[in-house]
């Protein structure tokens, strides 16, 4: 595309981004800032006229610290040619827009990575192909790893409560998007919350905060997300201090230390002292806060506690734990209709990509849900982008409506039990069909 600029005016002030074909992107828009640890302030002003016509710094991340493995899979997968500025300082959110839109439905989607890597802006995420379908597509960074999720007494006595700040940094980006989206044409009261892996695991938990859930329209969530007591669990924030003083101890011994430590440093010791701890992990996640995570898995099903909205939900052939996420989205959406709540939707990803014998990977339905099939490396086929084409037609249907269904599209029915059919995607079907797993128990 001969992209051009363009300058709008927002509640913020004036931003210039890029124009081309019908479409519009603004790229790198501060959403908040914020110290080390320090919850994020939403950005309300800017003097002058805001530059959106290129990325901003993604979160600090182990990837800052060595070069990638360039035989990793998923730098080969979604990062390989690509360059990355990393920083502390990355509350920046991009936005993909139809031309001259008026009230369009917007999604918001939060990116993956185990709360320790990624960004809003890898090869995968390009909003184009739903703004040809009338869908403003907004991505964000928020802050990963020590710099997101650390929890310490010291700074729960300065706050109030400690821990999650890369997810208030998300509620922060979507409250941005819902103040200022009507500017970009978009419709603040219907914004569809989408992610996969850990954005999906973010996403179920704005979907039952406090701060988020009467805010949001629809949620999308793939590889990740859903309830069970063996995955995507937290625990309180007390009890991940232990570890995290272990961490700070090497940095200094006052809060002020800890806060000026070097970001490598930093994030280099939390990585040292992880060996030290079986699952250390739940100690660099989430964390019960009591102000943006406030209940347990078991409380969320008894009281009927996450945003009365439709939901979509699906899981991959060849995922990390297969079994367990399928039965998580099959039995949300079962939720939904057993509660009365808005009918809901379930999906099995099985195709197997071609390129490689990976088959169906954990969040290998990126490529077809967002639609930069272009963008891969893999030998795509035309099954491939009629996958695709199909995900974006019913995703964009869904961020309209809450209904996924329309067109000539074969009717994708809600899922309302447990031995029901699910929409099935494999070599050769994109249908309604019996999951193909062991059955869910």
């Amino acid at each position: 595309m001969d992209w051009k600029e363009r300058v709008i005016q927002t509640n913020c002030g004036s931003i210039k981004g890029l124009q081309a074909e019908g479409q519009e992107k603004y790229l790198g828009i501060r959403y908040a800032t914020a110290g080390r640890w320090e919850y994020p302030i939403e950005v309300t002003q800017w003097d002058g006229v805001y530059d959106a016509t290129c990325f901003k710094d993604a979160c600090m991340q182990m990837r800052a610290l060595r070069e990638e493995d360039k035989n990793a899979f998923y730098y080969k997968e979604f990062r390989q040619g690509e360059t990355y500025h990393y920083s502390e300082d990355c509350f920046y959110l991009n936005i993909w827009k139809p031309a001259d839109c008026v009230k369009a439905p917007v999604i918001f989607y939060i990116h993956g990575g185990a709360f320790q890597g990624g960004c809003g802006n890898e090869k995968h995420f390009d909003g184009k192909k739903y703004a040809e379908r009338g869908i403003i597509f907004v991505t964000c960074n928020y802050r990963l790893g020590p710099f997101g999720f650390c929890s310490l007494p010291e700074l729960a006595a300065r706050d109030g409560y400690t821990g999650n700040y890369g997810l208030f940094d998300q509620l922060t980006a979507f409250e941005w998007v819902r103040h200022n989206i009507e500017s970009f044409g978009g419709d603040p009261s219907n914004i569809t919350l989408m992610g996969q892996s850990a954005g999906a695991m973010s996403i179920q938990q704005l979907c039952v905060s406090p701060l988020a859930k009467d805010h949001i329209a629809r949620a999308i969530m793939t590889s990740g997300g859903g309830i069970s007591d063996a995955f995507g669990t937290y625990i309180p924030a007390e009890q991940a201090y232990p570890f995290w003083k272990d961490v700070t101890a090497k940095l200094g011994g006052s809060l002020e230390d800890w806060v000026k430590a070097d970001a490598k440093v930093l994030l280099a010791t939390m990585l040292e002292t992880a060996k030290q701890y079986e699952n250390a992990i739940e100690y660099f996640s989430p964390v019960l806060d009591g102000r943006l995570i406030c209940c347990d898995a078991q409380s969320v099903l008894r009281d009927k506690r996450q945003a009365k909205i439709p939901y979509i939900m699906g899981s991959t052939k060849d995922d990390m734990e297969t079994d367990i996420l399928a039965k998580m989205a099959r039995e949300w959406t079962v939720l939904q209709s057993q509660q009365g709540m808005s009918p809901s939707y379930c999906f099995w990803f099985g195709r197997n990509l071609p390129g490689d014998d990976q088959g169906a990977w954990h969040s290998s339905e990126l490529w077809y849900t967002i639609g930069m099939l272009e963008n891969s490396w893999r030998p795509m086929t035309e099954w491939d982008y009629e996958i695709s084409n199909r995900f974006l037609s019913y995703f964009a249907n869904f961020a309209a409506t809450g209904d996924p269904n329309g067109g000539t599209l074969p009717v994708w029915q809600p899922t309302t039990s447990l031995d029901g059919p699910i929409m099935v995607i494999d070599d050769h079907r994109f249908e309604m069909g019996a999951q193909p797993l062991n059955p869910i128990s």
